[in-house]
């Protein structure tokens, strides 16, 4: 097999690790520091996690005397979509183990949480751990989105695990993961299993964040790569002179990456769902926003621009997104009926018919192509798949009208050509920045402390992230104390709240008291693509979000 030359180079690369876990591994231990609770829906989830629920909060620690520890055989799944540094988990999760105990083996489950349920395992050695060690990707085992949920389910994954002696279990996921990951040590603990679960917090979207999880692994590397392709079209840009970039970037419901990347490279405007939620901002008001933005650059002298908007944020936009709701509730208690009308003609008719009177005519109005994307296919949990709504697209459509009107009324005198695109991913399986490589092996690595201690039901956490890697932080987090009640399908289910962008928090509060001057001056920044070698302080710094958050 051959290598790039960069491949060659991150495979010597050496994951710098947090003091408490460099040294002798028999000696680290775990420090149980309370009882914890859930911010809300404490009732429902005390009776619900009535063995796990109120379980400490840890901390990983030095001893004074260590004990070695017998072999064990612990199981990993990669579970959702990728991001970068998922393979450093599992070199983390793997060196700790063998210097542990050589004799310990573990076991990975293909293609995602439903390789448990088809008992299909790969048995990981080091000559497959050296060939993934930095790099981008799931592929080592490959990753599904199969959800762990019911009580059958969690008999196989009983069956399974005892069939191949193991212990613990460790699942790589988000919220859903690792809210399906939470259940499943209940139930353990119910039949009196003593296989842990033991989970590594993974989004790209960065949303899976509280007190305890400053950051998700893989959002660095992605806001990263983003802002290198953002900076690049903005160089563009700047040089061509001749188009607005509306550029939609990945974020299934929180502007995380939408905020990182604005701050990172200070496009013209920046759309924020959150903020546009909480002023209760029409699709219209937004639009008239953004002209005004184009109209006065044009009267600069730069018919150019760029434009960041979140994958989510037409589920923001009060009108849009209670035409949404009544689409997913529409479609999820008519379901076959839907699927005996064969064209978009007799589905558009029967939609108008059912919808209330506010929602039918905002459908009404929508462009064609956005009516069609609407009515797609719904995601696994019966929503609208926003990331095939083409947002930009449908912004460009609404701005261009409205500037045509301007121009009529002799109010715009400029041109308006534009280019959409969206940036998913291309982020996704990214080269791990030297943070994320580092985070991932030393989330991986205390993962297994947590498991070797025979703790369930938590959530790998490295803390302190905004400083140099001695000084970060280890312990573990139940998942229960990160948990509310959602409606999901009908039923109110336990979930792990997602982080939304905090509009009093530093990092927006930074972005608003400059996105002024960026919009009708050009002050882009200019990133470039990430570095793995040279000064810390262009190699290893964190993200500018957790920078600000950590000051």
């Amino acid at each position: 097999m051959s290598y790039s030359p960069l491949q060659v180079e991150r495979y010597k690369y050496d994951p710098k690790l947090p003091e408490v876990l460099k040294g002798d591994i028999q000696k680290i231990g775990i420090n149980p520091k309370g009882s914890t609770t859930s911010e809300s829906n404490k009732k429902e989830l005390s009776e619900l996690f009535p063995r796990t629920y109120g379980a400490p909060f840890i901390e990983t620690i030095t001893l004074n005397e260590g004990i070695k520890p017998a072999s064990i055989n612990i199981g990993v799944v990669l579970s959702g979509g990728q991001a970068p540094g998922g393979h450093n988990v599992i070199s983390g999760l793997f060196d700790a183990m063998k210097k542990a105990n050589p004799d310990s083996k573990l076991l990975g489950f293909l293609r995602g949480p439903s390789g448990i349920l088809e008992n299909k395992v790969l048995e990981l050695n080091a000559d497959i751990i050296d060939q993934y060690r930095n790099t981008g990707g799931f592929d080592i085992i490959g990753s599904g989105r199969t959800k762990l949920e019911t009580t059958a389910q969690f008999d196989i994954c009983e069956d399974v695990c005892k069939l191949r002696d193991i212990s613990a279990l460790v699942i790589v996921g988000g919220d859903d993961s690792n809210t399906n990951g939470a259940v499943l040590a209940e139930y353990f603990k119910q039949k009196n299993s003593e296989i842990s679960v033991i989970g590594v917090p993974k989004t790209i979207d960065g949303d899976l964040k509280n007190e305890f999880i400053e950051v998700s692994f893989g959002f660095d590397t992605a806001t990263k790569t983003y802002s290198e392709l953002i900076g690049n079209i903005e160089k563009d840009a700047n040089s061509a002179k001749k188009y607005w970039h509306f550029i939609k970037l990945m974020g299934r419901s929180a502007s995380h990456i939408c905020l990182e990347c604005a701050l990172q490279t200070q496009p013209n405007i920046a759309l924020i769902s959150e903020e546009i939620e909480n002023k209760h901002k029409s699709l219209t008001e937004i639009v008239i926003d953004m002209v005004n933005v184009i109209v006065k650059r044009s009267e600069l002298g730069s018919d150019f621009g760029i434009v960041l908007i979140p994958e989510g944020l037409i589920e923001f936009i009060p009108e849009m997104k209670q035409l949404i709701s009544e689409l997913n509730t529409l479609l999820a208690d008519h379901e076959d009926h839907f699927g005996t009308l064969h064209t978009f003609e007799d589905q558009s008719r029967w939609i108008n018919r059912e919808l209330s009177r506010d929602s039918s005519y905002v459908f009404s109005t929508l462009p064609n192509n956005i009516q069609r994307q609407l009515l797609m296919d719904r995601d696994p949990h019966g929503n609208v798949q926003v990331s095939r709504i083409e947002t930009e697209k449908l912004l460009i459509q609404m701005v261009s009208s409205r500037l045509d009107e301007l121009k009529s009324e002799g109010k715009y005198k400029g041109t308006f050509s534009s280019q959409d695109h969206f940036f998913g991913y291309e982020g996704r399986c990214a080269f791990p920045s030297n943070f994320d490589a580092d985070y991932c092996y030393s989330l991986g690595y205390n993962a297994f402390i947590l498991a070797s201690s025979k703790l369930t039901g938590y959530i790998s956490s490295i803390r302190n992230l905004a400083k140099p890697v001695k000084e970060w932080t280890a312990g573990g987090v139940p998942v229960t104390m990160m948990m509310t009640m959602e409606q999901r399908h009908g039923k109110m289910k336990p979930v792990i709240k997602k982080a939304m962008v905090d509009l009093q928090d530093k990092p927006f509060t930074e972005f608003a008291s400059k996105r002024d001057i960026w919009a009708l001056k050009s002050s882009y920044l200019f990133p470039g693509a990430i570095q793995y070698f040279g000064p810390s302080e262009v190699c290893d710094t964190a993200s500018i979000t957790l920078g600000l958050e950590g000051k």
